[in-house]
């Protein structure tokens, strides 16, 4: 039970009020405003509409880049990727001359609001539609003693009390285990977190979905409509059962093609082995993931590895000409900028155009799998996104409000 005489919890460097009721953050993955917008109007998210006159509505910034790994992991601690260390889906590390995943918890350079709530008493739990994220956002928690519960809705039928806090989830939920590629695979999260908060009372409760309908299909398209109408429905039980709520996204969403419906791409890496001579520099693309039939590898966020003979100003200066390419800087003034990890990106970050991606090279983009014209995300046009909390607290708007403060504010909700 909440214990309203807690004292703050501290996460870095940041106090978190102990919550009255549970506090709960939603990050709706993609939510591009306009798929909000668009429902409201239609009348199919009542609970939200409601949420929106009766409670507090703004507009947030996302990290950059507007990726779900770095914008879940700041959500989860808080802080920017400087901090937690967690910068993209995907990095290089040149002292292995490997290109791998990141999402294991050796990445992970900062302790998870959930840990430190956890740590200090506090029942928590922490529903992700892909397992991709799982390992990360439950970093520290522990399930013995029946305080955490961190599970994946597309690995639900393999849960397990010790690895969990959940044996066979889609069993206890009653839901079949979704595929991944679905709108089903985010409505398990909401499933499950109404029946947590209803059964298990949870302090503290992350709910964090795919933007698999999001890649697909614009806002005003009648199965995006459908997909809010579905979460407006569990958003409602969860407001009912008296929580404090704050929803948000890790990234907006763009249509990424040209008229005929073909991907928009400046591949990057065939420039600079033009340029530089053949496989001399090296792009790496961090939206890079085990889930490509989303996007096929590309995005709005790329960066470089150049040779230590490369005039990195001169290739700075040809890829800013380029009208594909919204922004390029170096290494310094990215992490100065977006509050990035710098050993962890390239000596270059380049920013497409908002209808525009950036690909390493033609041939090693498989795009065969993207069946609707491409919709992706990563760059400075993705990075706002709703901010609604259902109830009246001071907050302030963009660019001073990001999407990693939504447990502040929910945890300071939920303490009033």
């Amino acid at each position: 039970m909440t214990d309203t005489t807690r004292a703050a919890v501290m996460a870095n460097d940041r106090a978190y009020p102990w919550p009255k009721v549970p506090a709960i953050a939603i990050c709706l993955d993609g939510c591009e405003p306009a798929y909000l917008e668009e429902a409201i109007k239609d009348g199919l998210m009542p609970t939200l509409a409601r949420m929106r006159a009766t409670g507090t509505d703004r507009l947030a910034h996302s990290v950059i880049p507007s990726f779900t790994n770095p914008n879940n992991l700041s959500i989860a601690t808080g802080r920017p990727p400087a901090v937690h260390g967690i910068c993209g889906n995907y990095l290089y590390e040149p002292e292995t001359g490997e290109e791998v995943m990141m999402n294991d918890v050796r990445f992970l350079r900062a302790p998870t609001v959930f840990s430190q709530f956890y740590n200090a008493g506090a029942r928590v739990a922490v529903v992700t539609a892909k397992d991709k994220l799982r390992a990360l956002l439950g970093a520290g928690l522990k399930f013995d003693d029946d305080r955490a519960k961190c599970f994946s809705a597309e690995k639900s039928d393999s849960s397990t009390k010790a690895e969990h806090g959940q044996e066979a989830a889609s069993k206890w939920l009653g839901m079949a285990q979704p595929e991944v590629y679905s709108a089903e695979l985010s409505e398990f999260v909401f499933a499950a977190g109404v029946k947590l908060l209803r059964e298990w009372k949870p302090d503290v409760m992350y709910l964090t979905t795919t933007d698999y309908v999001q890649h697909k299909y614009a806002p005003e398209q009648p199965e995006a409509k459908l997909f809010y109408k579905m979460f407006d429905k569990y958003l409602g039980e969860l407001d009912a059962l008296g929580a404090a709520i704050v929803v948000t996204a890790d990234h907006g969403m763009k249509p990424k093609h040209d008229a005929n419906g073909d991907p928009a791409v400046i591949y990057v890496q065939d420039l600079l082995d033009e340029w530089l001579g053949e496989a001399k520099a090296r792009v790496i693309l961090p939206i890079t993931d085990p889930y490509v039939v989303h996007h096929g590898a590309l995005g709005g966020f790329g960066t470089a590895y150049l040779p230590e003979d490369a005039n990195q100003a001169d290739i700075i200066a040809r890829l800013a000409a380029r009208p594909e390419i919204l922004e390029v800087m170096d290494k310094a003034e990215a992490v100065r900028r977006f509050e990035l990890p710098g050993d962890r990106i390239g000596d270059i970050v380049m920013i497409s155009t908002e209808n525009m991606t950036i690909g390493t090279s033609a041939h090693r983009h498989d795009l065969a799998a993207l069946n609707e014209p491409l919709r992706s995300h990563g760059g400075l046009t993705e990075q706002e996104v709703p901010f609604i909390v259902n109830r009246v607290i001071e907050l302030p708007n963009q660019p001073t409000l990001r999407n990693f403060d939504a447990f502040f504010y929910a945890t300071t909700a939920a303490a009033l």
